[in-house]
């Protein structure tokens, strides 16, 4: 018995007599993954041990004694030295285990008035708070490299889709502030919800709050925290601000996933609108004609791990009673890998935009293709004849099945052809069928004309730099 009771985890109660099964140790340790936290975790241990220390619970020597041995670990951690064990659990258990053996029983009273479930908590919390901030940033250069595009291709046309069909002609600076502005959205998601969760949850204890008086206000301060949480069972069995920030990466790994696939088909044969960097291209093992988007097509394929990664965590939650259990362990896991996969896809897809390059002259012939001014002429036909829009739809069809019957597009029929309405309408029509032109026409808000893409442009700068 004594023999087993130099293995028992150090900082159990004393009803264990017994060594853990090797399984429970395997199944139970979560230090593999939450070594992650380290630095959260030193930080919030000064911070408390500082307030212990203003609040005269450990005195001014223990204090000193604690920081000094808090430091040591963190420069160990830091140089990739610090020895992380399986038997102490997590990565709380493991800085108080290495704190005791180098500062002493000091070390014991860190931990008063507090439990791993706040601790975990708030470590957790400002981990997700810097992670959030760093994907901003991220996403941030991603769309100065967009409206750096976007700039030099205001008047290159280019064929806007409906269910992958050529239906109207656009500029592809506009197909690019497209991105800009739902980016811009994942953003503000981020910072919304780091303000949602910046409350401080230290101080709440195992579930109850702690008989100490203690000073919630000062550590959340020293945190960067707006405030203490208002609800100690809240504080340390919710994952709400997890789920968000997963919640959040899905969204924006979303648009990521439909950019990599409008780039995949841009650089196809079929398409031919973009010609790829080689830095972001592949060969085939067999085919040595070949160039593959993998790196486009790796970030649409990365957003099933991103959906799956917020639905298992959101279903480990969704039945868990008050207050803490331990399936929140599996937390984190999912958080990590999600944060590291947007990242590396955000800075991926800012490569592929940074080095692609533009074929406009086949932009230019796909908007040849389809009768891309239909809705431009049937506009047109209401605006200078006067007549409701499904009358002049009807008309507009009239030009388009003779075009259709001629094999030609409407742009190429002759002023005969188009004299549909007769008063000479067809000389006015061909002069209005530019192609070039289309992008011009445009006048409300937020469409497709030049004027509006400046303006979007300089609003976006504005909002960059």
């Amino acid at each position: 018995m004594k023999k087993n009771k130099k293995n028992i985890n150090p900082i159990w109660g004393s009803n264990f007599n017994k060594q853990s099964n090797p399984l429970l140790e395997k199944i139970n340790s979560s230090i593999d993954f939450d070594k992650r936290l380290a630095l959260q975790d030193l930080k919030v241990s000064e911070v408390h041990s500082f307030m212990l220390k203003r609040k005269k619970i450990i005195s001014p020597s223990e204090y000193k004694l604690i920081i000094k041995g808090l430091k040591k670990i963190k420069n160990l951690i830091i140089n990739k030295k610090f020895k992380f064990n399986k038997k102490y659990e997590d990565i709380h258990m493991n800085i108080e285990v290495e704190l005791k053996r180098l500062i002493g029983d000091a070390a014991e009273k860190l931990h008063t008035a507090r439990s791993r479930n706040d601790q975990v908590a708030t470590d957790f919390k400002l981990w997700i708070i810097e992670a959030s901030k760093k994907l901003c940033n991220e996403i941030n250069n991603l769309q100065k490299t967009i409206v750096k595009k976007a700039n030099l291709n205001i008047k290159t046309i280019f064929p806007g889709f409906t269910h992958l069909q050529s239906a109207q002609i656009v500029s592809f600076a506009h197909h690019l502030m497209a991105y800009y502005e739902m980016f811009k959205r994942d953003k503000e998601r981020l910072s919304n919800s780091v303000t949602r969760m910046n409350e401080c949850p230290l101080g709440s204890a195992a579930l109850a709050g702690t008989t100490f008086e203690i000073d919630r206000n000062l550590t959340s301060k020293m945190l960067g925290f707006n405030k203490p949480s208002s609800n100690s069972m809240d504080s340390v069995s919710d994952r709400d601000y997890a789920l968000e920030f997963l919640s959040n990466i899905a969204i924006c790994g979303t648009h990521l996933s439909r950019f990599g696939e409008d780039i995949t088909l841009w650089a196809s044969d079929q398409f031919k609108f973009i010609t790829l960097s080689d830095d972001f291209s592949t060969g085939s093992s067999i085919m040595p004609q070949k160039k593959n988007p993998d790196s486009a097509e790796l970030i649409r394929g990365k957003m099933g791990r991103l959906s799956g990664n917020f639905i298992s965590l959101l279903t480990t939650i969704k039945g868990l009673p008050l207050t803490y259990s331990k399936d929140l362990q599996e937390d984190k896991e999912p958080v990590f890998d999600s944060f590291d996969n947007l990242l590396l896809s955000i800075e991926v897809t800012n490569g592929i935009v940074n080095g692609f390059k533009i074929n406009k002259n086949e932009m230019l012939n796909a908007c040849k293709k389809g009768n891309l001014m239909a809705t431009d002429l049937a506009d047109w036909i209401v605006i200078n004849y006067n007549i409701p829009f499904r009358e002049s739809y009807k008309i507009t069809a009239k030009i388009i099945n003779i075009a259709n019957k001629k094999n030609y597009q409407i742009n190429d029929l002759s002023e005969n052809d188009l004299n549909v309405m007769g008063n000479d309408s067809g000389r006015k029509i061909k002069k209005f069928l530019k192609i070039e032109n289309s992008i011009n026409y445009k006048k409300s808000i937020g469409s497709t004309s030049p004027k509006e893409i400046r303006k979007a442009i300089q609003v976006a700068k504005k909002e960059l730099y």
